[in-house]
Parts: C-alpha cells; sequence; structure tokens
C-alpha cells in the first residue's frame, strides 16, 4: 500500500481541471486583464510565477513544508477560513488575467511549458472554488493537529535541529489552537448543509484525536522537541524554550485539544452522513469529476475509468494463472492473492529492524543497477526510515521529499504496525515506486532542474504517481522479479492499482457502499484489515488514487510508442531523461513532449 503525502499542488485544495469548460469559464468572465509592464515575457512571467507560488505557499505554508520548501515553517496559515479563503480565490483570477496578457509566442520552449502549466493549474482552482472543501478540514487520512504532530520528533519534513527552528514550531502550534477553532466551526456549517464526512471515516480517526489529549503538558506530544534539546543550546536558550513550550502546550494546545476530541465524539461523528461516496453530498458529482480530473490530468469520465479498471483485473489474473504454479499454488487466478496472503512462509520478521534491513540490501543492489537505466540522477541522498508511531495505524508507506537547500535527505518511510504480519513479496516493488527510482529519482531531481517555484514545489497526481507505478515495471528488466514471490509482490500491487480505479469510481460514481468496497479488495486481493484502510482511503480522498494506473498506462504507451519508431535509435536512459528532464507535467504536455523528442531523433 503506497502513496505520496505530495498528492495535491501546488497546496491540498488545488484541484487542476484540466481545461475543463467550467474553468475556461470562470477565467474568460473575470474582470478585464490588467495591462503588463513593458518588460520582456520570460520576465512577466518568471514575476508573475513567483508571485502565484508564493501566494500559495502563505495561505498553505504547512503544505509548502511538506513540498521540500522550509521557508515558511513558522506559519500554519487559516486556508480554511472562508474570508481568507475568498480572498485567495480573487487572487488567482487576478493571476490568470495577467497569464493572459502575457505573448506566449514570445516565450521559448521552456518558459511555454511553464506558462502553459501555471495556466493549467489556475484555471483548475478557479473552476474548484464553487466546492466547499473547508468544510471537510479532518479526515483519518489528513488533518492540521496530526500532521504538525507528526512533526514534533524532528524527523518529519520540518526540521528541530537549531534555535530558530525550534522557534519556527513553537509559533507554528501556537496558531493550532485558532484553526482548530475554525474547523469546528466549519464542521458545524457542515453538519448543517449535508456536507460531512462519511460516519466510518470519522469513527477510524477518532482514536488519533483522543491520543493527543494530554493530562499534563509534558505528556503532551506537542512538547516532545523540549525532550529532545540539542545539548549544543546554550542554558538560556534552553531554559526560555523550555518554559515557552510549556505555557504554550499548557495554556494554548490542550484546551484545543479537548474541545476538539470531544466535539468529534459527541457532535460531528454522530452528524455525520452514513453515505459512502462524495457524490452523496450536494454538488457531489461535479466535485468527484474535478477530483477525477485533478488527479489523472485527463477529461476521463468516471464510468471510463471504472472500465479501464475492470480490463486491468482481468489481464493481471491471466498473469496469475502462470504464476501460480511456481509458488505452489493451483486453484483459481483469482484466489491466488488470498493463498499467498495465508502462506507462513511469505512473513519472516520478528522485528523492525529486520524488515529496514531487506529495504537497505535492495537499497544497495539498486545502485549497481540504476546507473544502465539512467542519465539523469538526483543528487540528493535517500533515507530509510520508520513511520512515527502517531500515524502508524492509518498510514502507508511514503516518501517525503528533500529540503530545496539540501539540509535534509529524501525519506522511503516503511510503516511496520507487527513485523510478523509484515509481509516479504511486496518489498521490491514498493521499494521502487516510494524509493529509486519512482518518487526519490524524479521528486528530488525536480528540486534540482532550476525550475520556478511553483513547479518545483508542485505537480499532479498522474504524473507524480503514474511515473512511480511505471517505475515499479523496471524491475523485471533488473532481474528483481527473478523470484516468482516477488513478481508475484509486483503485479499484486498492480491489481491494487488496477482495483482502485474499480472501487474508487465504484464509490464516488456508482453507488458502491463501503461494506461493497471492502468485500471487492478482498476477493481480488486477499486483503484482510487492509481492505478496511484502503477503502476509507479512497473515502477520505476522492479520486487521489486513480492517478497512479491512468499515468503509469501513458507512460508504458509513450515507450511502446517510442521504441517502435526508433527501433535501434530508442535508448531507454534517453527515453528517461526526456520524461524527468522537465519535471513534473499533465499527461497531455508530456505525450506532445515524448512526440516532439520522437520526431527529433528520427
Amino acid at each position: 500500500m503506497t502513496y505520496c503525502r505530495n498528492i495535491l499542488a501546488p497546496f491540498a485544495a488545488a484541484i487542476a481541471l484540466a481545461f475543463s469548460p467550467a474553468g475556461m469559464a470562470a477565467v474568460d468572465n473575470a474582470a478585464p486583464a490588467p495591462q503588463v509592464s513593458a518588460a520582456p515575457a520570460h520576465k512577466a512571467l518568471l514575476t508573475l510565477a513567483d508571485q502565484y507560488y508564493d501566494a500559495t505557499a502563505r495561505f498553505e505554508p504547512v503544505s509548502a513544508t511538506e513540498n521540500g520548501d522550509n521557508r515558511f515553517d513558522d506559519q500554519l496559515g487559516l486556508s480554511i477560513a472562508p474570508a481568507k479563503r475568498a480572498a485567495q480565490f480573487k487572487l488567482y483570477r487576478q493571476y490568470a488575467q495577467r497569464l493572459q496578457a502575457i505573448k506566449r509566442e514570445q516565450l521559448d520552449d521552456k518558459d511555454r511549458i511553464n506558462y502553459d502549466i501555471l495556466q493549467y493549474e489556475l484555471h483548475g482552482l478557479i473552476a474548484m472554488e464553487r466546492f466547499p472543501e473547508h468544510l471537510l478540514p479532518i479526515s483519518q487520512m489528513d488533518s492540521m493537529p496530526v500532521t504538525l504532530a507528526n512533526y514534533a520528533g524532528g524527523e518529519g519534513s520540518q526540521p528541530l535541529g537549531t534555535v530558530k527552528e525550534y522557534e519556527a514550531y513553537l509559533s507554528r502550534i501556537s496558531q493550532l489552537p485558532a484553526w482548530i477553532d475554525q474547523a469546528i466551526a466549519n464542521m458545524r456549517v457542515g453538519m448543517k448543509k449535508g456536507v460531512t464526512q462519511p460516519q466510518a471515516i470519522m469513527i477510524s480517526a477518532l482514536p488519533q484525536f483522543k491520543h493527543l489529549v494530554s493530562a499534563t503538558p509534558e505528556a503532551n506530544i506537542y512538547y516532545t522537541p523540549i525532550t529532545k534539546l540539542p545539548a549544543a543550546f546554550s542554558d538560556a536558550d534552553k531554559q526560555r524554550l523550555s518554559a515557552a513550550y510549556r505555557k504554550t502546550v499548557n495554556d494554548k494546545l490542550m484546551p484545543a485539544l479537548a474541545r476538539l476530541a470531544t466535539f468529534l465524539e459527541k457532535e460531528y461523528v454522530p452528524a455525520c452522513r452514513t453515505t459512502t461516496g462524495l457524490g452523496a453530498v450536494p454538488d457531489g458529482a461535479a466535485w468527484y469529476q474535478a477530483r477525477v480530473a485533478n488527479a489523472t490530468t485527463t477529461t476521463l469520465k468516471p464510468e471510463e475509468i471504472h472500465a479501464i479498471g475492470l480490463k486491468e483485473v482481468v489481464r493481471i489474473q491471466s498473469q496469475f494463472d502462470v504464476l501460480g504454479p511456481k509458488l505452489g499454488y493451483t486453484g483459481p487466478a483469482a484466489g491466488l492473492p488470498v493463498w499467498v496472503a495465508a502462506q507462513a512462509k511469505f512473513y519472516p520478521f520478528k522485528t523492525e529492524d529486520e524488515v529496514q534491513a531487506v529495504y537497505h540490501k535492495l537499497n544497495d543492489v539498486l545502485d549497481t543497477k540504476l546507473p544502465q537505466m539512467f542519465t539523469l540522477l538526483p543528487k540528493a541522498r535517500l533515507d530509510l526510515r520508520l513511520e512515527p508511531e502517531l500515524s502508524r495505524a492509518t498510514a502507508s508507506d511514503h516518501y517525503t521529499s528533500p529540503a530545496a537547500d539540501g539540509s535534509r535527505p529524501g525519506v522511503f518511510w516503511s510503516v511496520v504496525n507487527d513485523p510478523s504480519k509484515y509481509g516479504s513479496t511486496g518489498m521490491t516493488t514498493l521499494f521502487l515506486h516510494e524509493g529509486k527510482p519512482g518518487h526519490h529519482f524524479h521528486l528530488a531531481l525536480m528540486q534540482e532542474l532550476g525550475l520556478p517555484n511553483f513547479r518545483k514545489f508542485g505537480g499532479n497526481n498522474a504524473f507524480i504517481e503514474g511515473w512511480a507505478l511505471y517505475a515499479e515495471t523496471l524491475g523485471k528488466e533488473m532481474g528483481l522479479f527473478d523470484d516468482p514471490a516477488q513478481y508475484f509482490g509486483h503485479l499484486n500491487d498492480e491489481m491494487l492499482r488496477a482495483v482502485r480505479l474499480v472501487v474508487d469510481t465504484g464509490m464516488h460514481a456508482k453507488g458502491w457502499t463501503r461494506e461493497q468496497s471492502i468485500q471487492y479488495m478482498k476477493d481480488t486481493l486477499g486483503y484482510d484489515n487492509a481492505a478496511k484502510t484502503e477503502t476509507e482511503r479512497y473515502m477520505a480522498w476522492p479520486g487521489q488514487a486513480l492517478g497512479y494506473k491512468v499515468g503509469s498506462l501513458k507512460i508504458q504507451e509513450l515507450r511502446a510508442r517510442a521504441q517502435q519508431a526508433l527501433g535501434d535509435k530508442f535508448s531507454l536512459p534517453a527515453f528517461h531523461a526526456v520524461v524527468l528532464g522537465d519535471g513534473t507535467v499533465p499527461l497531455a504536455l508530456l505525450e506532445a513532449k515524448v512526440d516532439r523528442w520522437i520526431a527529433a531523433q528520427k
């Protein structure tokens, strides 16, 4: 089970609609474009792009931190406040008009990519204004209190190593009570309007928020930095920071966290909807289509994606037919995942360290093999770490980007709740996805390409996750799937991505229930408890999981096209450099770029 926290860019509420009619109309109906200065088009574009990015980063500074931009680590933002949200959308409309006034034909190829992606993002953002994302500020998958709690140990995206960094985190958590009160107010509005989270996922989320409540400030998770004060800090700084953290946690955070936990348990959960999909809320069908467009950067309809998913399930099950006997299984193909899940030999671990040792060994092997496939490599190193305890119960293995200044590496986080239940068959394909050459080769490289900030720290899910899923397929060419058990793990993860297309669209567009999704995942994937966790993830993040398979299929299609067109002239490292060389782009732009490269090679 994989995901990348860098899923929505440039910030969590940004839903790009692939130049949808709604998005275009919203821009076209805005006020007349202001005059552009006499500066060259290049300078005007980069100035606008930087202003746009800084506005989004200040609006959602925690998302900036997650994406490797630590300039705003002392700010929390209050993007869920209706007035701030309205002001932000007004800014987007102004930026769209300024962009429209820049003459695209005066730009070079690199700048035209920047122009097209900025236009794409702005159109999508403006079209998203109608959907009340801010009324759903909390789920079991993500919320501001849990995100900040996960930073408290100093191993997350927000660094805690200097006095200034300690002060930045203190500033940020001191702003959390205001966020909590705004979130409660928003959820009360949502309760009146019928825009709530599904009750099932909030029942799953509730233990997280109860866990944040403590009897004393010293026992509170936000006080953790004080228990890890660096020895190099002066005694005066240690005393000052300790007193400030204790006062903030005791006087501000503890009462606010108690208010939130009580509200969720006593008011919100009982009032939450008992339906499953986003289609059940007002304007839900259009809302889901907007999220689908964001996740896939296409104009595909949910029904089309559902059909693609069903087709992929059949294709992969036909491969299970061939693979099953090699593992000692002789039953029907659909039963292979259930059979593998029941085999003790595929659960060999007793400790977390044994799990980590496998990943470290795989990392070393890949260092010898990947230079044959890639000439474009990131300079940042990759660290391997365990997921913090607070979020392990609901998290999936994932990757976080390095800091832009090189102070923090990229990190592959493995989630080990119970080592004895950590399956070994999926480890190779997981690491190829989350580590090398998946997210790390792409997202770390993004920091090093000299891109404008809105692209360096942004992206779209179809490319980000599509590339990582494509990266998994390279394991076969490297001989990493010669072991039938590891190849099963790869196919089963491919099956997961195909199943996601079926159940996500099933729940949000076709009326499937949570229980239907859980049962389909159990039957198709052999999942037990994970079927519930995965289903509830898709309930909390409608559409997010669709980008993986749609993006991967597009990259595989483009590679096959290039190989057929170029024959002996085809170079895999060169193809990978073309795909990754301009950073994240929508799939239509990627296709056009690869077609230009093919023509040039001919």
